[in-house]
């Protein structure tokens, strides 16, 4: 059965039917004009990356910093030994425990976006692999998650720190801000994630490393970016 689009979303599609590939702040206008929805939607980008190699299978995962964050309000835990709750709690940290903390994940309580953990805590955390792992909660040393310095890693990611991670296919995509954004602050958080991409172009790959970009609204239609040289 073919699925029926909204009214709405076929105005959209009339109004865009000449689309072009557009600059960053022209695409940033148009889509705007289409967050015809009641809620503040989110502005998102995607990306195709470069890479393919010969000699070895290349993946991209890291994380960036957004000046602006994105508007989301994530909800951050801590696991850590007793002496680093408080450290955790003052700088924003939503839930700080250990025992505590790994008997509710067992338990399938996850009621977090977020969960850092001091490098103490590891060990214990092996059998939680199954179940974070799939969720994408596991922490990481190469992502910052896995610390002592509990109190600058949860002030990052309140601030706006998120992972991006392409897939098999190089194909990466990330929420940069709201249409309540200002068009400055939607450009400073989508050129942060294009010069974090380009810092992490391995070194065999030739030439592009971002091959398209395409930006869209949650319930809007997506537009070509131009890439800059």
């Amino acid at each position: 059965m073919k699925k029926k689009t909204s009214k709405r979303y076929r105005k959209l599609l009339a109004n865009s039917k000449d689309k072009k590939i557009e600059s960053i702040d022209t695409a940033i206008k148009k889509i705007k004009s289409n967050c015809t929805t009641k809620f503040d939607e989110s502005i998102d980008v995607s990306f195709n990356l470069n890479l393919k190699s010969k000699k070895e299978e290349l993946s991209l995962r890291t994380s960036v910093n957004l000046p602006n964050g994105n508007g989301k309000k994530l909800k951050v835990a801590v696991l850590c030994e007793d002496s680093k709750i408080k450290e955790a709690k003052d700088n924003g940290a939503d839930i700080c425990a250990n025992e505590t903390l790994i008997n509710d994940i067992t338990l399938g309580k996850i009621n977090f976006d977020k969960l850092v953990a001091t490098p103490s805590m590891m060990p214990k955390m092996g059998k939680l692999g199954k179940i974070l792992g799939p969720k994408g909660l596991m922490p990481n040393p190469k992502l910052g998650t896995v610390t002592n310095n509990v109190a600058s890693i949860v002030k990052a990611l309140k601030k706006g720190q998120i992972e991006i991670k392409a897939d098999k296919d190089g194909n990466l995509g990330a929420s940069i801000g709201k249409k309540s954004f200002s068009d400055d602050k939607i450009i400073e958080n989508y050129k942060a994630i294009v010069d974090t991409i380009n810092k992490e172009k391995p070194n065999n790959i030739k030439g592009n490393f971002i091959l398209s970009s395409f930006l869209t609204s949650t319930m809007g239609i997506s537009y070509k970016l131009k890439l800059q040289k």
